[in-house]
C-alpha cells in the first residue's frame, strides 16, 4: 500500500512538470491555454502535498495499533 501511495505522489509531481512545460511552450501564443495549464499544475502540486500528508497520517495511525 505504501509503495502504491508513493507512486501516485510522484505521479502528481510528474503531471505538474508536464503542465508547466506545456504552459511554457504555449506562453504568448494567440488563444493559448497557458493559464489553464498553470492552474492544473497548481492543482497537481496541491494534490501531491495533500496525498503526502494523508499517507503520513495514515502510517502514524497504523503504527500505534
Amino acid at each position: 500500500m505504501k509503495k502504491v501511495s508513493r507512486f501516485f505522489e510522484f505521479a502528481y509531481l510528474a503531471v505538474m512538470v508536464l503542465f508547466l512545460y506545456q504552459a511554457y511552450a504555449e506562453w504568448g501564443q494567440e488563444g493559448g491555454r497557458s493559464i489553464l495549464y498553470l492552474c492544473f499544475a497548481g492543482v497537481a502540486i496541491f494534490m501531491y502535498f495533500f496525498k503526502r500528508s494523508f499517507r503520513k497520517r495514515f502510517e502514524a495511525n497504523n503504527k500505534d495499533r
